[in-house]
Parts: structure tokens; sequence; C-alpha cells
């Protein structure tokens, strides 16, 4: 080996190193995805600076995954290196595999992490494998459990927020108003347990205050069953006109699926709302983007079946306004909302958030639903009708909001269960009104689901064929390269004077 070559592999190992050493102390990755999935937030960023004392990770993951639950593991491990740098070394983390040992396991298990039965393939024998895919995230004596991280998830969102929840110090309060039979919290479970990570969440009895405290960031009212007098509108009214915010979720219809009936609620929050600008009309809205309901159908005497069937009393939204609060949202539903309108004089600025599909319309109530109906384009001659929007500068206040939607049953269940992004929806709303952290922008970050049959075809075609034939053109490019480069090389040995 000559010296010029031995210098050339000590000068470019020299450089593999210097690359390595800085690699360790800046990290920097390109981001190519549409929805920047890998992108660290400036609220991640933020609150990774702002941690005082050491936050340990405990990652809980079985060994010899599969490969797709591989590439879990290792997306959380490289969202752990990039905590790990841009906190100075504050997010301390390992990996442990519970299957090791028994007692390992039930470390994992009494900590919360729960496994999951997936099916592998061994040897030619397929067989169910007991995995482990959580994590514990502790902060001096607080602890926070991710019982499973998935394929998808919003990681981000779920380690950014366990941090947040156990680091913490002073929580802003939200209350919710109560004393008018609105829904419980146990109704409203998982919509509660969001705002709880970064909010005291408290009930808020207008009729023992005498005012809307000051401390409170926003106040939320939900449905209520019973009449709210006059003297607690004017404390709402009180609390607006010094910049509070306010959210309000009424229905001015009823929709009763067990009596194939729909009726006017006659709600007392609807003429208050009036009263302020934002006018619901009691009206039910039917969109031909809906959701299903299952029927009971009986095709002979002896022989019946469930079917499902779309619905157009239940909107199905998927497409939004430009709005915060509903950035990253992919579907939620709605049941029997009714189109709202913002009266021209009135003080403040109207906002949609949520509006229906181009193909919408409205139904008188009272009314009966027919499960039979054969819907038609005639049927929805309206578009983009208003389900939710938002005052801005309510009441002469510049700094006061008020978000009203025209459906105070989207985020509240008997059973405390109901779809992810209606829950997202409300909780977006709430952080777009008061919270300054910038967490409802992760709520809904993840990888999103685009079936290849749902997009243009144009489209399509273009990616079908760019990704057959990008390979070859790049193959095609490097032969001509080397192609040309050797004809030049012989070319100039063939030269007289080629030395």
């Amino acid at each position: 080996m000559n010296k010029d070559r031995r210098l050339s592999i000590l000068l470019v190992i020299g450089i593999v190193a210097i690359v390595f050493l800085l690699s360790r102390q800046f990290f920097f990755r390109l981001d190519l995805t549409e929805d920047h999935e890998f992108t660290m937030s400036k609220a991640t960023k933020t609150i990774l600076k702002n941690i005082d004392d050491p936050v340990d990770v405990k990652a809980y993951f079985s060994g010899n995954l599969p490969a797709d639950f591989e590439l879990v593991k290792n997306d959380f491990q490289n969202l752990l290196v990039e905590y790990n740098n841009i906190s100075k070394g504050k997010i301390n983390y390992r990996f442990i595999d519970p299957g090791k040992d028994q007692t390992t396991e039930q470390e994992a298990v009494q900590n919360g992490i729960q496994p999951l039965l997936i099916n592998v393939r061994e040897k030619d024998e397929a067989s169910q494998k007991k995995a482990y895919m959580g994590a514990i995230v502790q902060y001096g004596d607080q602890k926070e459990v991710i019982p499973f991280i998935s394929q998808g998830s919003a990681m981000e969102y779920e380690l950014t927020t366990a941090i947040k929840k156990i680091t913490v110090k002073d929580k802003p309060s939200i209350g919710f108003i109560t004393g008018h039979g609105e829904p419980e919290f146990n109704k409203m479970a998982q919509t509660v347990q969001e705002l709880s990570v970064i909010y005291a969440v408290e009930n808020v009895d207008l009729s023992k205050e005498q005012s809307i405290a000051e401390r409170y960031q926003a106040v939320i009212l939900v449905d209520p069953a019973d009449s709210i007098p006059p003297d607690q509108f004017a404390k709402i009214n009180d609390y607006m006109s010094k910049g509070g915010k306010v959210f309000v979720a009424v229905n001015a219809v009823n929709g009763d699926l067990s009596t194939a009936s729909g009726t006017v609620t006659h709600s007392s929050v609807i003429p208050w709302l009036a009263s302020l600008g934002v006018d619901i009309e009691p009206t039910f809205i039917v969109d031909a983007a809906c959701a299903k309901v299952t029927v009971q159908q009986q095709r002979s005497n002896f022989f019946s079946f469930q079917s499902q069937i779309n619905f157009p009393y239940l909107p199905l939204v998927s497409k939004f306004p430009d709005h915060p609060a509903t950035k990253g949202l992919e579907a939620v539903i709605f049941q029997f909302a009714s189109p709202i309108k913002f009266a021209a004089g009135a003080s403040g600025s109207f906002i949609p958030m949520v509006t229906t599909s181009a193909k919408a319309g409205t139904q008188q109530a009272p009314i009966t639903f027919d499960v039979n109906k054969q819907w038609s384009n005639q049927d929805f001659p309206l578009s983009n009708l208003v389900i939710g929007g938002v005052v801005e500068g309510v009441g002469g206040n510049k700094d006061a909001k008020l978000v009203v939607f025209s459906d105070g049953d989207f985020f509240v269940s008997e059973q405390g269960k109901v779809n992810p992004d209606n829950v997202s929806l409300v909780v977006n709303t709430i952080d777009w009104m008061c919270d300054k952290s910038g967490l409802a922008e992760l709520r809904t970050k993840g990888v999103v689901y685009r079936p290849i049959e749902d997009i243009e075809e144009g489209k399509r075609t273009f990616i079908k064929y760019f990704n057959f034939l990008l390979p070859l053109v790049l193959v095609a490019i490097v032969g001509i390269w080397r192609t040309q480069r050797s004809r030049n090389i012989r070319m100039r040995r063939m030269q007289e004077k080629y030395s």
C-alpha cells in the first residue's frame, strides 16, 4: 500500500470520527413526511428545556419482535435519543426486556404495562407470542404510565404529555358549570382525562358563586337539562367582559332513535346565545357525508338480520375550515346538530370552526326518522352549514372568546367511550383558547392513514409510475455516466501525448 493510499484511508477515518463526535452534540435529520411526523414540535422543545430535574423513562419492550413491531421500538428509541439531546441529558432512558426473567415481567405488569398477543411464524409454524410495548415515565415520586405504544400512534404527544403531566407544578384551572342537569364527569371521561393532563378540572356552581373567578382559564357549559336563571347568565357575561373564555355545547333539537322521533329542546341556553349574536336554528342538519347506524331488518316472517345504513342525521366531518383547533383531525361525528348563524351587527367577529360537507340540508322538527328512506341529491341542497364556531371579542373585550357547538352530545356517552377525534376537537379547542404550551398540535400528530384507493386517479397513477420508473431512471443515469467516463478515459489514452 503506497503512502498516498494510506493517507487517504487515515483521512477518511478521521472525517468519520469527527462526524461521529459532532453528531453527539448536534442532532439533525431531514423530515420529508407530509405531516412532518418526525419533526420535533416547539411545544416539546419548550417543555424539555424547562425541566429542572432528571426524568427517567423505562421502556418495556419484548425481544425478538416481528419486523413491524421492532420498527415501533426503533422509532421510540430514536425519539428518546432526541429528547435526551434537547433536554441536555435530563431525559434518562433504558430499555428492558420483560421476557428475560419472571421477576422483570412481574415488574412490568405491576407498573401497569399489559402484554398483548401477537401472531408470529417460527420454523414454518404460526403461533402467538406475548409481547410488551410500553413505558414508565418517572419524575421524583411522580409516575405516569404509557401502557401500550403502537405503530402509527402519536408517540411524541404521549411521551411529551406524560412528561408535562408529572413535571408541572401549578396547573391552571378550568371549570365545568354544574347545577342544571349537565352531564356528569363519568359521561365525559375521555375529555376530562385529557384536560386533566395540564389543567385542574373543577366544578363551578353559579348559584353559590358571586362571580366566576378570574383564575379560571375557561369555563365549559355542556347541554344543561334544566333552565339557567338570568342572573347566572349575567355572571357568564360578566366573566367574558373581563376577557374570559367560554365553551358551550348545546342541543337545539333532540333525536331519540328508540322512538325514531326528533323534537325541539327549548333550552334556555339558546335565547341567551341569541342575545350575544349566535343564532342556533332549531332544525335538524342532514348531511350526505354521515355516519352509519345499525338497524334490524326483516327479510321474511322467519328471518331477520342487522345491517348498517347511512344516517344523514349524524354528520361525519372530515374537512374543516383552516383553524388551529381542528388541525390534524381526521373525522368528527356529530349527532342531531343544528345550523349556527351569527347575527349582523352583533359585537365581535365570528369564525366557523366546523362545517358540514358540500351536500347538506335541514329538516324541521318535530320529525319522525325513516331508516328506510332512499336519500337523493335533492335532499341536500345546502352546503357548509356551520356546526361549531367561535366569537372573538364578544361583549366588547378583544380577549374574550365564546366557542359554540350546536351538538351537546358529541363528546358525551353513557359508557364514557366516544370517537377519539371528538375528544380531540374539544380539548384542542380549550387548548387554543387558553393554553400556551402548544400541546394541542401534538394530540393529532401521528401516522395518518390514507389508503391509496382514496387518492385521486391522476395522483394515484403518478405515484405508481413514479415508484416504478424512478429506480430504472437512476440506474440508467449511473450507467450512462459510467459509460461516458470510461469512454473519456479511453480517448485520453489514445491521444499521442497521453503518458
